[in-house]
């Protein structure tokens, strides 16, 4: 995989929207601190999906995006519980069984979201497609795609105004790769057509 095609694209993508772009992450965020995190995922799912369509279509985000996939806020926040309960576990057992919880999750379900608002799939169908998409062969460069994500979002995480722009680089490069795999799965499962008959 061409992960610095990959990177150009959310790179070229970010600065091309990133007016809207930073609009979008500034409101996502400040729903998500203000509702105590409870609606974070279920606006997530919503900035997700705009950043896919304009992946796309090229159309400008918009804020009402972000509470276009509403349907989805009950699973969502209870798989969340149940990550943050697993991660809080891990964590206090030991700081390295967290983290490679937390590793292991973000390599296993980072195609989760975008299956769910893309291809309307229910949770346990998303974790399962996801889990499938991650491990495929070349299953080593999911490996690069979860360092890199992991990266760029620390850097947001250390520096508090660098989350604005972190943030939406972040999804787009997983949401250039979504778009790379599910183009080769297409490539793999389509009918080959027979050859034509011989004439006479």
């Amino acid at each position: 995989m061409d992960f610095k095609e990959h990177i150009e694209t959310a790179w070229q993508n970010t600065l091309k929207f990133i007016g809207p772009v930073l609009i979008l992450t500034l409101v996502q965020i400040v729903v998500s601190v203000f509702s105590f995190g409870i609606m974070a995922p279920v606006t997530m799912a919503g900035y997700m999906q705009s950043l896919l369509r304009v992946l796309r279509e090229g159309r400008e985000p918009e804020v009402k995006d972000l509470f276009s996939e509403m349907r989805l806020f009950l699973p969502l926040a209870l798989f969340s519980f149940v990550v943050m309960v697993a991660l809080i576990i891990g964590f206090t057992m030991l700081i390295l069984p967290g983290i490679l919880m937390t590793g292991c999750l973000i390599f296993g379900t980072i195609y989760m979201i975008p299956l769910m608002t893309d291809k309307k799939l229910g949770i346990m169908e998303a974790v399962k497609e996801s889990w499938a998409m991650a491990t495929r062969d070349p299953w080593t460069d999911q490996i690069i795609l979860t360092l890199l994500y992991l990266i760029i979002v620390s850097l947001g995480g250390s520096v508090i105004v660098a989350v604005f722009f972190t943030q939406p680089l972040s999804t787009f490069l997983v949401l250039s790769v979504y778009e790379a795999r599910l183009q080769k799965q297409i490539s793999f499962t389509s009918p080959v057509a027979p050859p034509p008959p011989p004439a006479e």
